[in-house]
């Protein structure tokens, strides 16, 4: 969907809370491009993961996991997010098809794309070559699936989707 006709399907699911409505959907995508503009980002900004879950699950937004397949398949992954690697290998050499990948998954270069890694960091780039690509409504997650390290050098304990106890599943 793109912002233009952004239409929030009203299915609820009581454990999740309400879904956002289209002016509350749309504040949160200005308020982070105001954020990116600000920051001098090259793509259209930065959302929360209890953001991306409500925009995702409301079918406003396309969630595209941007990990390795490894990480995909064994760390865990969101229910339903399409899955194209930014990079790939226990090396995590960049994927040179990223952007063909995104494109065939993702018709529409208007539709709302939410980005999610790790931490934030790999989805950054890709939002980066995706805006690059022409997708004019791409954001990162920021946080990530891990979130941030802590003092232990540890993930999951800071930030991130699975700290914020959002819907994950592993194969």
């Amino acid at each position: 969907m793109t912002l233009e006709t952004l239409e929030i399907h009203q299915t609820q699911d009581d454990r999740d809370g309400p879904l956002p409505s289209d002016s509350s959907a749309h504040s949160v995508l200005a308020q982070a491009r105001a954020a990116a503009a600000e920051q001098g980002l090259a793509y259209a900004g930065s959302v929360t993961p209890p953001q991306a879950w409500q925009l995702a699950r409301s079918g406003a937004a396309f969630l595209v996991d941007v990990r390795s397949v490894e990480e995909y398949r064994f760390v865990g992954h969101v229910p339903g997010s399409l899955h194209v690697p930014w990079a790939t290998g226990t090396s995590l050499n960049r994927n040179p098809r990223f952007v063909k990948e995104l494109e065939a998954k993702v018709k529409d270069k208007d539709a709302i794309v939410l980005l999610l890694c790790r931490s934030g960091n790999r989805s950054a780039l890709a939002a980066e070559a995706a805006h690059k690509a022409g997708f004019t409504n791409v954001f990162n997650v920021a946080e990530g699936f891990e979130g941030d390290l802590n003092e232990r050098l540890h993930r999951g304990t800071v930030n991130g989707w699975r700290r914020h106890d959002l819907p994950w599943e592993q194969d």
